[in-house]
């Protein structure tokens, strides 16, 4: 009898043992399969507020180098959300001073700053000359006129493109993260705006955040302005004859009639840099030129303002033509000598000469 009951004792004890075992092995099967299904349905409808970027999909589409990433065409975009930060510095209330030619070259020397020495160490002085002096067209010597001219726009183009390549860098270490900061989201909804990016698109941000060739922009300024003679450019700061539809502006002698466009006016030179800049990376017109820049960025190469040049045929009327009268400057004035160049740091005693 005491044999049976504690046979009967174990067969129970047994029983109950793999009876658990499965119910325990069913408990963990099922919530292996119901957890992701959850997991899906919260993510689909409730806002997670922590923002992700997505960084490492991103990352290996830039790394690739067969690989292009095209913008995103389909995001309008509006002059004033372009250049708000340009408009708002053109409403300032300080008086810049216009020195004469003489009081610059004066400086220049003082600090002696030139352009041969640019050429040979690629460091540029950070002088900061808010205007072009009236007697710039009065210099009947080309090579003197021409060295002036290149010698005020060449801080303020290496300066503008300094602050792009801060940005740059910046993105891509957000790009590295999986997730960002307030202060990162904060500075990211600014940069969308200045850059006409539609919301979250980093990759199209990343094409359009980058710089222009040093050389580039000064052939385009010399052209533009006569190498600093215009009417434009002594009395608007325009460097670029950047057109304007909202802005403050000067409107063109000899416009066809019922356009209603004008030259955008500038408060200072470097405001008109900054805008020739954004104008280039954003607007639909220049979109081959940022993908020819990619593709050069993709194969590690420098950019080439030659290249480069070849996609501004519409920048003004004349189409091809002007694109050979870019080349012919780049190359005739030697400027892809200041490709390379650095700022150096600005100091207390440079900045009370200026």
């Amino acid at each position: 009898m005491k044999k049976f009951k504690k046979s009967g004792f174990l067969k129970n004890k047994a029983l109950n043992i793999v009876s658990r075992f499965f119910l325990s092995s069913f408990i963990v099967t099922l919530f292996f399969y119901v957890a992701p299904i959850i997991i899906n349905f919260t993510g689909k409808n409730f806002n997670n507020k922590e923002f992700t970027n997505n960084s490492k999909n991103i990352l290996n589409n830039t790394l690739n180098k067969d690989k292009l990433i095209e913008e995103d065409s389909d995001v309008d975009t509006d002059e004033r959300d372009l250049l708000y930060d340009i408009l708002e510095e053109n409403n300032s209330e300080i008086n810049l001073v216009r020195y004469t030619t003489s009081e610059i070259d004066t400086l220049f020397k003082e600090l002696n700053y030139n352009l041969k020495n640019v050429r040979d160490t690629k460091l540029v002085k950070p002088i900061d000359i808010g205007l072009l002096p009236n007697e710039i067209k009065n210099i009947g010597n080309t090579k003197k006129r021409k060295d002036m001219f290149i010698k005020i726009v060449l801080p303020l183009i290496v300066k503008e493109n300094n602050k792009i390549r801060i940005d740059r860098k910046r993105l891509f270490t957000i790009l590295n993260k999986n997730s960002n900061t307030d202060i990162e989201k904060k500075w990211l909804e600014k940069k969308y705006k200045q850059y006409g990016v539609r919301k979250n698109d980093l990759s199209t941000l990343k094409v359009r955040m980058d710089e222009i060739p040093v050389s580039l922009a000064i052939a385009q300024a010399a052209k533009e302005t006569g190498w600093g003679t215009s009417r434009f450019a002594l009395k608007g700061n325009a460097l670029f004859g950047q057109w304007t539809w909202s802005g403050e502006g000067l409107k063109p002698k000899n416009a066809d009639e019922g356009k209603d466009h004008k030259v955008m006016k500038f408060h200072s030179l470097h405001l008109s840099v900054r805008a020739y800049l954004r104008n280039l990376n954003t607007h639909s017109t220049y979109r081959n030129l940022r993908k020819a820049r990619t593709k050069l960025r993709n194969q590690n190469k420098a950019l080439d303002s030659i290249i480069l040049s070849k996609h501004l045929d519409k920048y003004a009327e004349t189409g091809s033509q002007y694109i050979d009268v870019l080349q012919k400057i780049i190359k005739q004035n030697n400027l892809k000598d200041f490709d390379e160049a650095r700022l150096l740091p600005s100091s207390k005693d440079l900045e009370s000469l200026i």
